[in-house]
């Protein structure tokens, strides 16, 4: 046995996790993806992007076309989940046909495949919460804090507030590692970059276009058009995207590692990431990516059977797994705690570089595993936890 934290910080014991290919082989059964389901589900969410932006362009109320921008936007955000599957080669079981549904969803959120494929299936699946090498959302230490000039300093307390996850991921995803990235981000130069790039250059041209001659024909304003069916929409996605990434790896019972062998031993396609449940439909919106262990367990696993594999998980690894109940209060307590990380005592820490909570025990477990013996861990937090 040994020991880790629930959703609320609190220690309890949990069983070891067996091997990897073992918990892949209780998978296996659910994970055969359905061509027929995957282009339903294509052919639906490009239909409700439709939806939106003819809402956006033809409503007669602004109010109206404002929510129909913010409706396209949650369109981008599924059908982006839809390319995150077909990147993954797990939304149809057709691989050639994966390739360019990917490419063919991506387009409305404005993301390269190519590039997407190699940030986000070799690296962060790859090295989940290992420091150097996850860049996504990686939090910085005190000592990386206060060296950084007063202006990057300022930003990152603009990315941590729990305001501004669409900042961070347009700034710090998007236009920094997939809008032609340059050779210090992306030292590998491939043709599919070069070329996924222009594709979503060439899309984001027409879709203005459209925009500006719909403004002419319906006697509307350019700008005003193209606030509700271009900037909104896109603003509501990069939000939406920024804040389901934070959510997935940033919690209090969740490590980051600076050290590979210590990040090896937590057990980090378990360990590394949260399942966040909802009282409303809300996961079913978002194909049910919440479900997220069961996605970095297996990746070949189908959006719509990762419900059924996560559960599945959650019986057979009880204890192993944390699981949060979405609440705004606890996403602004999480936002409020999760500022900097000590890496060497395995906890979060605010701006002061004070322990925001105890030292996460898959953490401490590896440290005891390590070279050197246990780091020393976290006192007792500063702040007084607030549950859901």
């Amino acid at each position: 046995m040994t020991t880790t934290r629930n959703a609320s910080g609190d220690a309890h014991a949990r069983p070891l996790i067996p091997h990897r290919k073992v918990i892949r082989s209780w998978l296996a059964p659910i994970a055969a993806p359905s061509t027929a389901h995957a282009l339903a589900l294509v052919l639906l969410d490009v239909a409700l992007f439709s939806a939106g932006m003819t809402g956006a362009i033809f409503a007669s109320n602004p109010l109206v076309q404002l929510l129909a921008g913010i409706a396209t936007g949650l369109a981008i955000s599924r059908l982006f989940i839809l390319g995150h599957d077909a990147c993954h080669q797990s939304l149809t079981s057709r691989r050639r046909l994966n390739r360019w549904l990917g490419r063919f969803v991506f387009l409305p959120s404005l993301t390269p495949y190519s590039l997407w494929e190699v940030g986000h299936n070799v690296v962060h699946h790859g090295y989940t919460n290992l420091k150097g090498f996850d860049f996504v959302w990686q939090p910085k230490s005190l000592e990386e804090f206060q060296a950084l000039p007063k202006w990057q300093r300022a930003l990152e307390r603009v990315y941590r507030s729990g305001w501004a996850p669409w900042l961070y991921y347009l700034v710090e995803i998007w236009w920094v590692r997939m809008f032609f990235p340059s050779r210090k981000t992306m030292p590998t130069r491939r043709a599919a970059f070069t070329w996924d790039c222009v594709a979503v250059c060439a899309f984001a041209l027409a879709w203005i276009a459209v925009l500006v001659a719909a403004a002419f024909a319906t006697h509307q304003s350019v700008w005003w058009l193209l606030i509700v069916g271009f900037v909104v929409p896109l603003v509501f996605w990069n939000g939406m995207i920024g804040f389901v990434v934070y959510l997935h790896h940033t919690h209090l019972g969740v490590a980051w590692y600076e050290d590979k062998a210590s990040w090896s031993a937590s057990q980090p396609f378990v360990s590394t990431t949260v399942h966040l449940t909802f009282r409303s439909s809300m996961g079913s919106v978002l194909h049910h990516i919440m479900e997220h262990t069961a996605h970095h367990v297996d990746m070949s696993v189908p959006l719509y059977r990762l419900r059924r594999a996560q559960a599945l998980l959650e019986r057979k690894l009880a204890g192993a797994i944390v699981i949060q109940p979405f609440s705004w209060r606890w996403y602004a307590d999480t936002a409020r705690r999760c500022k900097l990380y000590d890496f060497k005592a395995g906890c979060w820490t605010d701006f002061a570089g004070r322990p925001t909570a105890r030292a996460t025990a898959s953490n401490v477990d590896a440290d005891q595993a390590a070279p050197g013996g246990p780091a020393a861990p976290c006192p007792y937090s500063l702040f007084q936890p607030e549950r859901p």
